[in-house]
């Protein structure tokens, strides 16, 4: 985390990526427990946080400088709901994992180039080349 006003975006991204990093992780998981009897899916919580996070505020530059990064953190929690066809009381459907592994692959992707993008203004304002 850094400690200047002008990181603000950088930290919350960073969040952001700590976030999808954890749920490649729980996805990861899920797709090699695919086969495990009453194994039960996890995944992680963190949007909706970073919403609440957001909400409020005249300006996004305001919201985002209002975020308090000590308690916004990525949650993992297990799905226990039953809505598996399957009999062995596991509930991974690997179709629906990998869908989930690769929109979150492309998050973090996203989540990363911007990152890269608001250093690139940092150095374009500071004149550094």
């Amino acid at each position: 985390m850094i400690g200047s006003d002008a990181y603000n975006y950088i930290n919350v991204l960073d969040k952001a990526a700590d976030a999808s990093w954890a749920r490649t992780t729980v996805l990861t998981n899920n797709i090699a427990n695919v086969d495990t009897p009453n194994y039960k899916r996890k995944d992680v919580q963190f949007e909706s946080y970073l919403m609440a996070a957001l909400a409020g505020g005249e300006s996004l530059d305001e919201r985002v400088g209002e975020v308090d990064l000590t308690t916004l953190n990525a949650t993992t929690y297990t799905d226990h709901a039953n809505t598996s066809y399957r009999m062995d009381g596991n509930n991974v459907d690997i179709d629906t994992e990998e869908a989930e592994f690769a929109k979150n692959q492309l998050r973090y992707y996203t989540i990363s180039d911007s990152i890269t993008q608001e250093f690139s203004r940092i150095k374009t304002v500071l004149n550094i080349t």
